[in-house]
């Protein structure tokens, strides 16, 4: 069986029966996680292997833990700063920065893997504008230069543990204050300011270090005007052609209000599937669910199914045995150096 066009959360601990039901439709081609589906390691141990025994290939499962504010596994896991506290003195010690870049990176990957996540939607690429609330310090820096060095010393980390990279928000989500879970922002700046800046970490990690890339729900007007997650304008004729991108693309939630725009649930995912996404994200509405699982008109297709098994990970080591290893505690150790635990701490809301 491919991998379905769908990425679906599931609502608690464990699965139930429906849940199952769902996870095996043809459509379905992965599970995102969140906090409400965490306890403990071995909980969320035993829910992943779960998932992934319903279906060969596995489903993807995939989770936000970026560290600082998005990081959806908490205790059991080392409490990761968000990703400014490694650009913070990245032009004053630069390789110090991007060493510690790779080893946060790795950390990150590394203990998900040990508990059966295949990858994490990681790292923002976004600047840090100082205008979005949403992105702020989930970005690396301002600097597009620094923001392109950071996340490719971050993404070496977690290609050492075996899990893939899914830059986001592409083209560039931080510029624009509206926030595009509760809104449909707008930005109106020209396509060649952006590649100049929002979208040169793009530009130079998606051909050869990317594997995922996931596009924005915002309008860029003097473009299109369609969202970038809708628009075959972004994500054909810039991402793929002018850029050169050959891996997955994976479209934000289709919940969220930067979204609405374009109709329904079902037309949604059809609008974002005929742009050009491989992979869509259906959350926090199960009835919605099963109605795209019903109305959906989507063939399988071996090259989306390809772009698809490349997230997922490899080789990986449970966690008591990874907490054993001379890596991880050097790791943790460096992330408590440049990252006091009062500091992560101000980031857990």
């Amino acid at each position: 069986m491919t991998l379905g066009p769908l990425m679906v959360d599931v609502s608690g601990l464990t699965l139930t029966d429906t849940e199952k039901d769902i996870l095996k439709h043809p459509l379905v081609g992965g599970v995102i996680l969140f906090s409400r589906n965490y306890d403990s390691p071995e909980q969320i141990a035993e829910l992943t292997s779960e998932i992934h025994a319903l279906r060969t290939p596995h489903l993807l499962i995939a989770v936000d833990h970026e560290g600082g504010r998005v990081q959806r596994f908490r205790d059991g896991f080392t409490r990761l700063p968000p990703v400014a506290a490694l650009g913070r003195h990245y032009h004053e010690h630069k390789q110090r920065a991007l060493h510690q870049a790779e080893v946060t990176g790795w950390l990150m990957a590394a203990e998900l893997r040990a508990v059966g996540v295949d990858f994490s939607f990681a790292p923002v690429l976004d600047l840090d504008y100082g205008v979005s609330e949403v992105i702020g310090d989930r970005a690396f820096h301002r600097d597009p230069l620094a923001v392109t060095d950071l996340a490719r010393a971050y993404i070496g980390g977690m290609k050492q543990a075996y899990m893939a990279a899914v830059g986001k928000h592409f083209p560039g989500h931080g510029a624009v204050e509206v926030d595009s879970h509760l809104g449909l922002p707008v930005d109106d700046r020209h396509l060649e300011d952006m590649l100049q800046a929002d979208m040169l970490p793009f530009s130079r990690l998606c051909q050869k270090v990317l594997a995922g890339v996931m596009p924005a729900h915002i309008v860029y007007s003097q473009c299109d005007s369609l969202p970038a997650g809708f628009s075959p304008y972004w994500i054909q004729q810039i991402l793929r052609q002018r850029l050169g991108f050959q891996g997955a693309v994976i479209s934000d939630d289709l919940s969220m209000e930067g979204a609405a725009i374009i109709g329904d649930m079902t037309q949604r995912a059809e609008a974002a599937l005929s742009a050009g996404c491989d992979l869509v994200l259906l959350c926090n509405n199960p009835q919605q669910v099963e109605t795209v699982l019903d109305t959906l008109k989507c063939e399988a297709d071996p090259l989306r199914h390809a772009r698809l098994v490349r997230l997922h990970g490899r080789h990986t080591m449970d966690l008591q045995t990874l907490f054993a290893t001379q890596q991880w505690k050097q790791a943790v150790n460096l992330i408590a150096d440049y990252a006091p635990d009062t500091e992560r701490q101000m980031d857990l809301a």
